[in-house]
């Protein structure tokens, strides 16, 4: 962490976009700051770019959500979490969100599987797309604005291919339609594929293929046999995959969109497909800034099936690790890095929240002395403009958190010494308040049927009762009491501080 001193009166912008004021009183300098420029990786650029959306402060985002053919796995939610820290950021930016997100419910695997239990797509796809709004929900991330699904908007897509026909972009063969890549020239711009491989007239009719196999992909699947299909002017048949996100984003947030967001596996063929598709159609810049996450590896390995590292959320909780924690250990390392998920690093993430909960709670319950300090004002301005210079800088989660918990060192040294008083504290725990409308994991998820906050007190008050009746069998059943349901009662020299497991 960099910290910045100055001297001499005469507040003034440096070009590093601190101001300083001086406190007349005290003869102390202390920092007000203003943020740097917002900036992020832009895959098709490959370079940080100052982030400045097309329509003032409204922010036109797309994300391509699950497909949703079996329990959503850590990996896949590594990049959910990484958009929810994109999410939370803008907004406290001052961005306004329009945020679109979609649903795969009909796709190869989705077929594939519900016919083999002989459910219909849309029986097959409901349990799973409500077990992914619950896990998202466990992990504290935010809904976007716009939930959509695929099997909803067919006909848009019908809409789509034939416009992309009239202009010459595709070819029909036995009944499925296809779009041709030679006639997008700039295909693999952002995957930087080469195509000097690619074979003339060659195409690929599933939904997903091998990397760096350029091959005209298909638009419109003719029906076989047994599977759904939807009657249209193209025939009988169901869209292919790529068609489904360019035609929900371009639906709902216009031809051009701010940011599009997925993980790094989207990159080809999926992402520079919808790229060729949406431009060819509109003949407009389609995506401004793109944003991919980085794969999440599982004990230093690649998580697969076969290597029996293959975790859902779900087989997480089971093995008694917190929401929470998986939560912290997701957006803990900056997006664009690889993350090894490991067992210790949930316990260390546990851990973490612990220390930051524990600060909270002294903060909330501290006597202090009277007054400010002014050095310490000035230390918790910068502890603020740290963090927020992480998140400015593509997100680095990794700096935001330095940024905290060096702050937490010295705060809780500045209270061990009486440094830290009663006019410091609004200051810390406003920045308390920053860091968790980004991170969201100070406060434990409360279930229905938890005990309220005014009944743990009134709890607490007949403990502390009975202890000055000397009844201390009734007070230690208050706090067995309170522990089963989850709550830890700590002694302090100023008073009975709880907290929630």
């Amino acid at each position: 962490m960099r910290r910045v001193q100055t001297s001499g009166p005469g507040a003034r912008f440096r070009a590093d976009g601190l101001k300083f004021k001086r406190d007349g009183a005290q003869g102390v300098n202390y920092v007000v700051y203003r943020h740097m420029p917002l900036r992020f990786y832009n895959t098709y650029s490959q370079r940080l770019e100052q982030f400045q959306p097309q329509d003032g402060r409204r922010v036109r985002m797309y994300t391509c959500g699950p497909t949703v053919y079996h329990y959503v796995h850590i990996g896949n939610f590594r990049t959910f979490a990484f958009q929810d820290v994109l999410r939370r950021t803008l907004r406290a930016r001052g961005f306004e969100l329009d945020h679109v997100m979609n649903i795969t419910d009909v796709e190869d695997k989705i077929i594939r599987g519900a016919m083999e239990r002989g459910l219909s797509l849309d029986d097959y796809t409901r349990q799973y797309t409500e077990a992914f709004l619950e896990d998202s929900a466990n992990l504290r991330l935010e809904q976007p604005e716009r939930l959509v699904f695929a099997t909803h908007h067919i006909g848009d897509m019908v809409r789509m291919i034939e416009g992309l026909s009239e202009k010459q972009h595709t070819y029909s063969s036995e009944g499925s339609v296809y779009f041709r890549i030679g006639s997008f020239p700039e295909y693999g711009r952002l995957s930087k594929i080469n195509l000097a491989g690619n074979i003339a007239g060659a195409r690929v009719d599933v939904d997903e293929y091998e990397k760096d196999d350029a091959r005209d992909f298909v638009l419109w699947k003719a029906r076989k046999p047994g599977e759904p299909g939807w009657d249209s002017s193209l025939g009988c048949g169901r869209p292919g995959w790529h068609i489904e996100c360019s035609v929900m984003a371009m639906k709902y947030l216009g031809e051009t969109i701010d940011i599009h967001t997925g993980g790094v596996d989207l990159v080809f063929p999926h992402h520079e497909n919808e790229i060729a598709q949406s431009e060819a159609y509109t003949g407009k810049r389609f995506v401004r800034y793109w944003l991919h996450a980085e794969h999440l590896m599982v004990e230093g390995q690649k998580m697969s099936k076969s290597l029996g590292n293959f975790f859902t959320l779900r087989d997480i909780i089971e093995r008694g690790y917190s929401p929470d924690a998986i939560r912290y250990l997701l957006i803990s390392a900056p997006y664009r890095k690889q993350l090894n998920f490991t067992f210790d690093g949930l316990k260390a993430a546990a851990t973490s929240i612990e220390r930051l909960r524990n600060f909270m709670l002294r903060l909330n319950n501290a006597r202090l002395g009277a007054g400010a300090n002014p050095e310490f004002e000035a230390r918790t301005d910068t502890a603020r403009r740290d963090f927020d210079a992480g998140l400015d800088d593509d997100l680095n989660t990794a700096d935001a958190l330095a940024a905290v918990f060096e702050y937490i060192r010295d705060a809780n040294t500045a209270m061990d010494t009486g440094a830290f008083r009663e006019g410091n504290l609004a200051g810390a725990q406003a920045f308390l308040q920053q860091f968790d409308a980004v991170f969201d994991v100070l406060k434990p998820l409360v279930r229905e049927d938890a005990l309220s906050d005014a009944e743990i007190e009134a709890r607490v008050a007949d403990r502390t009762a009975a202890k000055k009746a000397k009844d201390f069998a009734r007070a230690d059943a208050i706090r067995a009491e309170l522990l089963q349901q989850g709550i830890v009662l700590e002694d302090t020299r100023d008073g009975v501080r709880w907290k929630r497991k």
